[in-house]
């Protein structure tokens, strides 16, 4: 069994590993783990107290991925409700569809009777009215366009809460959660409710999953290019790197995006491309791995790649 979590706060992982080591499913073991990071006010990159939009909207995305029979479920810009991933879960289960955005989300959420709760906290208005007088917007009013563009922030256009996860009968399940770009344009979406893009699993091979710089992974599909990479022999490492690697043959690729991957072998590997590097090319990025018979999550520094 392996788990490997960007969780940014370690918030849901005991949690989940605690599930996994009971012999729940990995499918059914991600989902408690990323609630309790939904439910976290102290992450302000995922549900309650996530960054809002440049209108003070908090849109939420989450997705799901069963690696055994590669059925998926997303939702993105979901508003008023605390918990994208049991959302994209539902979406799962009792829909031939694999996304839902924006109002078809929300009533979906509603029809299946999902937690509802006030997103934005008052320390993120407090941050939010900074931010849009600092921008030149007065009661949401003003040039948006220029505003997100000139208020890009390397630092949290990312923040993605994703799981990866093998559990004892070898089956493999990725999920993810986020509230998006700080400021980001009304109904923008990241990678994270896009299968093969911020996530992708497949029991025979492995699965991937991004965090950061979401328009990088969609551009390049590079989940499941990550994955198809392991699907050719490739190492786990070496599908990192080789992801990474086109990546950075984007002209703009050399921003903050972080890749996370297991094998179907029990083997994971982590890397990052940071814009900007900290003293001996270390980073303030942390992922955690829980395996074979640990009793706790341990905490790793990401590797750096280009």
């Amino acid at each position: 069994m392996i788990l490997v979590a960007g969780d940014f706060h370690n918030s849901g992982t005991a949690t989940s590993w605690n599930l996994l080591r009971q012999g729940k499913s990995a499918l059914e073991s991600l989902e408690p783990g990323i609630r309790e990071v939904e439910a976290n006010e102290a992450d302000w990159s995922v549900g309650l107290g996530g960054y809002p939009n440049a209108l003070g909207e908090v849109e939420l995305d989450g997705g799901v991925m069963d690696g055994r029979t590669r059925a998926s479920g997303a939702v993105g810009s979901l508003r008023g409700y605390l918990h994208p991933v049991s959302v994209a879960y539902n979406v799962m289960k009792q829909l031939p569809h694999v996304l839902l955005v924006g109002e078809g989300a929300i009533r979906f959420a509603a029809e299946t009777g999902a937690e509802k709760a006030e997103l934005l906290t008052d320390n993120m208005r407090e941050n939010l009215v900074k931010w849009q007088a600092g921008h030149g917007l007065v009661d949401g009013k003003g040039d948006l366009i220029k505003a997100v563009r000139a208020g890009m922030d390397p630092q949290h256009s990312g923040g993605t809460t994703v799981y990866l996860a093998q559990d004892a009968n070898g089956d493999i399940a990725a999920a993810t959660s986020t509230s998006g770009w700080a400021w980001k344009y009304p109904g923008r979406l990241g990678d994270t409710p896009i299968a093969g893009a911020g996530f992708y699993a497949d029991n025979r091979f492995g699965a991937a999953a991004c965090t950061g710089r979401g328009e990088l992974a969609i551009r390049t599909g590079l989940a499941r290019f990550t994955v198809a990479l392991m699907q050719t022999g490739r190492s786990v490492e070496e599908a990192v790197r080789e992801g990474l690697a086109d990546v950075l043959r984007l002209p703009d690729g050399h921003n903050d995006l972080h890749l996370y991957a297991i094998d179907n072998k029990g083997n994971y590997f982590v890397a990052s491309i940071q814009a900007t590097s900290m003293e001996g090319g270390i980073f303030e990025h942390f992922y955690y791995v829980a395996q074979g018979d640990d009793e706790t999550t341990q905490k790793k520094f990401s590797e750096r790649v280009g």
